[in-house]
């Protein structure tokens, strides 16, 4: 159901586009500014990784129950309110006083995020008429990815110019910014389950499973993290068990058992961006680190691959409403791999031309593969789970990013250790990259068959 039916719908998809821009443009650009941030707080690269993961981990937490919240307590709501506390906690990142400081209040942004992306793309395709659905998710998708564009070279020229908190405090300003609009000039709402009930066992079971397992994957290979992987696998499973038994679910396990598509598209993201994600995160420590490269420098290479992905993603949304998605997803997958497997044979005497050829074949298929296969999720379901579809999908790109993150740093950490890396110790982290980039290709072989089995529901 939608309050108040009168809605500008140019305005509310330029909301969404722009909050889509800006928050993944200067939360991606803090992967530039890390080595800044170590020097600062004189951490190494596995501490490193958790301002990154933190806010990964807060976001695959709490998507899936604030998806659910925003159905029923309004998604217009969720997306206003997620916009204010990303902008507070940004503010919060931009005075951090600590490493710890900064990785906490980077966990309030997940949050913040969480509220924002589990609702943003529901609220536009509830909007918009379905045969508009590929164009609409294809501009959101490319607003993320041109936001991924500038990030690299911005974040070199903001971090030089002004510092690495700079970066926090210009997402802050422009999030609440976002919520001062949303809050003055959309006035309808999107409610689809009022006569629904929030599951709050199934929230108080989701939540520190989930917490559970991406904490002990990301400590692995340790003792204590074996404990807590396994437990939040057990505790996930009971999760299951409980939902599929529940009359109000957190989240409706029927759709994975009942609807392949659903369950095989979901899937899919989570390993392309488990198989993705990180690309950006060892590529810069690798030109900063073993090419002696300044983070605008560095920046202005790691652009090549967001911008593919932005391009090819706005036309890729458009041509899968008229071309069968599982086609243009699975063409998708297929170049990831080509560009990973050539990152495997990188060396500290690689060249730029090569790494930036590499980014443009993966920032090809990633595009080619994003827009449609978000059709695909979103096709596959009945309005009522717009937002639940929303959410798990944005469940899946966290839960994704933060295994690859979680394989990236424990690939570092048994080659490097904790140590900061320097010039004694950088052939074993760039022995750590390529092991990394094989393992994301192995997974998007996988995702390759996982795609062509999809078919797009009517």
């Amino acid at each position: 159901m939608t309050k108040n039916n009168e809605v500008n719908k140019s305005l509310l998809l330029t909301v969404t586009v722009l909050a889509n821009f800006f928050n993944p443009l200067l939360g991606a650009a803090v992967n530039v500014a890390l080595p800044n941030i170590g020097v600062d707080f004189k951490i190494g690269a596995v501490q490193l990784s958790w301002i990154t993961m933190s806010y990964l981990l807060a976001s695959a937490v709490f998507l899936v129950p604030l998806g659910k919240a925003g159905d029923l307590w309004g998604r217009k709501k969720m997306f206003m309110y997620g916009n204010f506390v990303l902008g507070l906690a940004s503010l919060m990142c931009g005075f951090a006083i600590s490493a710890d400081f900064l990785i906490a209040a980077r966990l309030l942004q997940g949050i913040g995020g969480a509220m924002m992306f589990s609702t943003g793309m529901a609220i536009v395709i509830s909007a918009f008429p379905i045969e508009e659905r590929g164009k609409v998710i294809g501009l959101n998708v490319s607003a993320v990815y041109l936001g991924l564009s500038a990030a690299p070279v911005l974040g070199g020229i903001l971090t030089e110019a002004f510092g690495w908190r700079s970066l926090f405090l210009i997402s802050g300003v422009i999030s609440l910014l976002v919520f001062v609009l949303v809050f003055w000039k959309i006035k309808a709402e999107w409610v689809e389950k009022e006569n629904d009930k929030f599951d709050w066992l199934g929230a108080l079971i989701y939540m520190p499973s989930m917490t559970s397992l991406m904490y002990g994957f990301s400590k692995l290979p340790s003792v204590p993290a074996i404990f807590y992987t396994l437990a939040g696998l057990i505790g996930l499973i009971f999760f299951v068990r409980v939902e599929l038994k529940s009359r109000y679910p957190l989240l409706n396990m029927k759709l994975f058992v009942e609807n392949k598509v659903f369950a095989g598209s979901n899937l899919s993201a989570l390993i392309n961006y488990a198989a993705t994600f990180a690309v950006g995160f060892m590529l810069s420590l690798y030109l900063q680190y073993a090419k002696h490269l300044s983070p605008s420098e560095a920046g202005v290479i790691l652009i090549t691959q967001p911008a593919l992905m932005a391009l090819v993603a706005m036309f890729s949304g458009r041509l899968s409403d008229k071309i069968n998605p599982r086609y243009l997803a699975s063409l998708g997958m297929a170049l990831s791999v080509i560009g990973l497997m050539l990152l495997v044979f990188i060396t500290q005497d690689t060249s730029q031309v090569y790494i930036v050829s590499s980014l443009v074949v993966l920032g090809f298929g990633i595009g080619l593969f994003s827009s449609p296969n978000t059709n695909l999720v979103m096709s596959s379901v009945e309005r009522r789970y717009y937002g639940v579809a929303s959410a798990t999908i944005g469940t899946m790109r966290t839960t994704g990013m933060m295994f690859s993150m979680a394989i990236s740093s424990l690939s570092v950490h048994l080659f490097v250790g904790d140590k900061q890396i320097n010039s004694t110790n950088i052939q074993y982290f760039i022995q750590s990259a390529k092991l990394v980039f094989l393992i994301f290709s192995l997974l998007c072989v996988v995702g390759v068959f996982l795609s062509l089995s999809q078919k797009k529901n009517a």
